[in-house]
């Protein structure tokens, strides 16, 4: 196995275009564990830790411009204030030597339904940068996944950064596992307020082929805070409007029965947790308006 490992992202997309094969490597979380079970043997790894520009972040044309190499612990640290949804997420991730080397563009690049970051990032409405020496293009996180651990990306590309607005409502992240920490989802659930627009946003995470939205769900929420002026008013979200979303958002999933829970389970977790963040978030939206009267 030949090992690649360039020092500017120039050199990466060099390598990565004569070398369409090689399997990229950014924290190695997922990688490595496939070769160590002897799951994946590409012909080459294409390091990306020593690549700087993957390393930062910005604001971008009042975006934040997420570099595919920032680990999770600076999302936590330095973004937990622009992006809180996806500093949940992240706090999530496995152990702290985990969130020390893993990072939102090589959990994009695995494509795993269960992914942590996805949900957030669906939640969010973000954008996935790709780049070859073709040219740079803008994928929308909704339509990034093709399939399981399969994404849009050519054998010449690479992720070189993700595309997040910060939001102008609070947000939420749920994940149910076998146990309380260093798990993989069985279900998770991302979920966003974006009062400027009288949107929702959602993302189902290990319920589907791909991480998905629930978009039919999040238009009925929105659509019943529009009409009954809770936009406005910011009165409190009824009970039974919080279940009635909870079911939509069970009915967007498409689970499987696995070693970590029955789809029959995973469709209950969804519902409950798309009940739960929806009131959470809207709870902190009332907050917000008496904190500032």
């Amino acid at each position: 196995m030949d090992f690649l490992a360039p020092a500017s992202w120039a050199e990466a997309l060099e390598c990565k275009a004569a070398h369409p094969d090689a399997v990229a490597i950014a924290g190695g979380t997922d990688v490595m564990v496939e070769l160590n079970f002897d799951h994946r043997r590409p012909p080459a790894l294409l390091d990306l830790t020593r690549v700087p520009e993957l390393r930062e972040w910005a604001f971008d044309d009042g975006r934040v411009r997420l570099g595919a190499g920032v680990p999770y612990v600076r999302v936590i640290s330095e973004l937990g204030g622009h992006l809180p949804g996806l500093a949940m997420a992240a706090r999530t991730v496995g152990s702290p030597q985990i969130r020390n080397r893993g990072t939102v563009g090589g959990n994009l690049g695995a494509a795993s339904p269960a992914g942590d970051s996805h949900p957030a990032l669906l939640a969010a409405f973000a954008a996935v940068e790709i780049a070859s020496l073709r040219g740079t293009r803008v994928v929308p996180v909704a339509e990034f996944f093709t399939g399981v651990k399969r994404s849009v990306l050519e054998p010449d590309e690479l992720i070189s950064a993700v595309l997040i607005t910060p939001p102008s409502g609070p947000q939420q992240f749920s994940k149910i596992g076998t146990r309380n920490a260093m798990v993989i989802a069985v279900s998770a659930f991302g979920f966003a307020l974006h009062p400027d627009r009288r949107v929702v946003g959602t993302g189902i995470g290990s319920a589907a082929p791909t991480p998905r939205p629930a978009v039919a769900a999040a238009e009925f929420l929105a659509g019943e805070l529009e009409a009954a002026g809770l936009w406005d008013s910011r009165g409190p979200l009824p009970a039974s409007l919080a279940t009635e979303f909870g079911r939509r958002v069970r009915d967007a999933a498409a689970p499987i029965d696995d070693v970590r829970g029955s789809a029959a389970y995973r469709l209950h977790a969804l519902s409950v947790m798309a009940r739960r963040t929806a009131t959470w978030a809207w709870d902190a939206y009332r907050d917000e308006n008496r904190s500032a009267a």
